[in-house]
């Protein structure tokens, strides 16, 4: 009988040493530096950010959204100013920025940590109006536009907009052109665009986040020039077609390089992401204003995450990255009902491996 026990004692001491050895195996392979890493689940992350108030309104939905799926990560996202963004990236006081304009190669070497470029959607910019009587459809040159914001055109009535505005009724009313007063890539693409259809735009005051505007008065952000359009009649500023959308402002359709007026839309925008699609660089550095095409609208852009692409803090950094690649791929569902393009599937591939060269 004793030698029946021994005989039993051997086999669960060999059996246990199996059970041990598989597990040991086992928890190596799921261990393997190849795999993504997630956040932690019990450690609690602030992540801040800031800078476009262009992408606002979708940044506010997607990382709520983020956030009930990680509950332990809340972003404290700040709509400063695409500008005002790049500065505090290059501090070093925020964990991203955002901005619709893309950073210049001086600014890039600026940042200590290094900065990739990750678009994440694609907005059009609404050009929006107050004039009493013209709820919608009033259209718009290339050359009408740049020469009310060269303050050549005066008054509503002029003869060059009443000419594309047949059975208007346009009253004898002083222009007031509202523009961006912070440093703001809604202002670079909409400087872009002027600049692009006009060379007296183009050589008397250029395009960039900050230009001095011939004539009106600013505002700041995006809420701001929406504000001071809807409590100003006779003003015209540009801004996110979802600030214009929710503020429910006028906004004018515009001749497009086919010579098609055509009013700023999410499938306008999400056009021009496509196109831009087809031979997009790898550092993504493209402007989109002034495309061909019938159904095209002429002041689209991008909106870039403005990540480092170093970080010495290895958890923060799991953390980043797992945030961009949601917003990437799952969170690009949120997008269409706020008026913003979807990422084609390329761009996302292209934005998958620039993430992946994060450190």
């Amino acid at each position: 009988m004793l030698k029946n026990i021994k005989k039993l004692i051997l086999t669960a001491t060999i059996l246990t040493t199996i059970t041990a050895t598989l597990v040991g195996c086992g928890s190596a392979k799921t261990e393997t530096p190849n795999e993504t890493a997630k956040p932690s689940e019990t450690k609690e992350y602030m992540i801040n950010a800031g800078g476009s108030s262009f992408v606002n309104p979708l940044f506010s939905k997607m990382f709520s959204e983020y956030n009930k799926l990680n509950p332990q990560v809340k972003i404290n996202y700040q709509s400063i100013g695409s500008g005002a963004g790049i500065k505090q990236l290059t501090e070093g006081t925020i964990d991203f920025a955002a901005s619709d304009a893309y950073m210049k190669d001086e600014e890039e070497k600026a940042v200590k940590n290094g900065a990739i470029h990750i678009p994440i959607t694609v907005g059009a910019v609404a050009v929006i109006y107050n004039v009493e009587g013209v709820d919608k459809g009033l259209k718009l040159t290339q050359e009408t536009l740049t020469d009310i914001y060269l303050g050549k055109i005066k008054k509503w009535n002029d003869a060059k907009i009443v000419v594309d505005n047949a059975g208007v009724k346009l009253p004898d009313l002083a222009i007031t052109p509202v523009y961006r007063s912070d440093s703001s890539g809604t202002t670079s693409i909409f400087t872009d665009y002027l600049a692009t259809v006009s060379p007296e735009w183009k050589e008397k005051v250029g395009k960039g986040k900050a230009v001095k505007f011939p004539a009106g008065i600013g505002a700041k952000g995006n809420e701001g020039v929406a504000g001071q359009v809807k409590q100003t009649p006779g003003s015209i500023g540009y801004t996110e077609l979802a600030y214009a959308t929710v503020n429910q402002i006028a906004y004018a359709e515009l001749r497009n390089k086919d010579g098609k007026f055509v009013a700023p839309s999410l499938e306008a925008a999400t056009m021009a992401a496509e196109a831009a699609a087809v031979d997009m660089p790898k550092n993504t550095k493209v402007s989109l204003v002034e495309k061909a095409g019938e159904k095209s609208y002429g002041i689209v852009g991008f909106a870039w995450i403005l990540a480092n692409t170093k970080y010495d803090d290895a958890d923060k950094k799991k953390v980043i990255v797992d945030l961009i690649k949601w917003a990437n791929t799952e969170g690009q569902k949120y997008s269409n009902d706020l008026h913003y393009g979807k990422l084609p599937e390329a761009i996302i591939k292209l934005n998958e491996e620039n993430i992946a060269t994060i450190k």
